[in-house]
């Protein structure tokens, strides 16, 4: 069984679509972040593990999912319908088949999925992870997967939108081998709470700023 952890602040929009397309074998976890649209009684009336965190923050929503997982390997992946759960096996196959410790999946944005702001911004900030690491990475996506226990090992403390770097920080320099796996990206589900906006995209570019700041290589 492999657990999938979603974080969730107001996705009911997104969540039978999500949920619904979830692999043979994966196990839905939905980290309910504060949502007051019912995503909650959503997700479990579709047979998910609902989890509650109080501490607003994606980092804090992700940690909190993990904590819960049980499952030997562990994805993450955003809930609002821009990544397809059928893209699951693709990343966690280069864990399960020993080809990494860590698989990102590297996301190909389709019409109207990722303004150029947002792309702009992670195109910067991938290519100063592969010069800090040397890691083969496209791309920071929310879609990842990682044995459960060794993740756990990594001690990651961001709670905010610095958590995606950090991992991948925290990974290279333990030594871990980084796959870059290609999904498709489409455009989200509902309104966007962070890179969709300018605003959101500022908060996430700061966040991972300090993680950089903070995490030496």
């Amino acid at each position: 069984m492999v657990d999938v952890i979603l974080p969730v602040l107001n996705e009911a929009e997104a969540l039978p679509w999500v949920l619904g397309r979830m692999p043979a074998g994966y196990r839905s976890i939905v980290v309910d972040n504060g949502s007051g649209d019912g995503s909650d009684r959503i997700a479990a009336e579709l047979g998910a593990i609902v989890v509650f965190e109080p501490l607003r923050g994606f980092g804090a929503a992700c940690f909190a999912g993990l904590l819960a997982a049980s499952g030997p390997i562990v994805c993450f992946m955003d809930c609002d319908g821009s990544l397809d759960p059928a893209s699951l096996p693709l990343v966690t196959e280069a864990i399960t088949r020993g080809r990494a410790d860590l698989a990102i999946g590297s996301r190909l944005p389709g019409r109207g999925s990722m303004p150029l702001h947002a792309r702009a911004g992670n195109a910067t900030l991938a290519r100063t992870v592969r010069r800090r690491t040397g890691a083969a990475v496209r791309d920071l996506g929310p879609m990842r997967a990682a044995r459960r226990d060794e993740l756990l090992a990594l001690g990651l403390t961001d709670r905010r939108f610095g958590w995606p770097l950090e991992m991948v920080l925290r990974a290279a320099n333990a030594g871990w081998r980084i796959a870059d796996v290609p999904v498709p990206y489409a455009p989200r589900m509902g309104r966007s709470k962070v890179t969709g906006t300018v605003a959101g995209t500022m908060r996430t570019v700061r966040d991972m700023r300090r993680i950089l700041k903070t995490i030496a290589r």
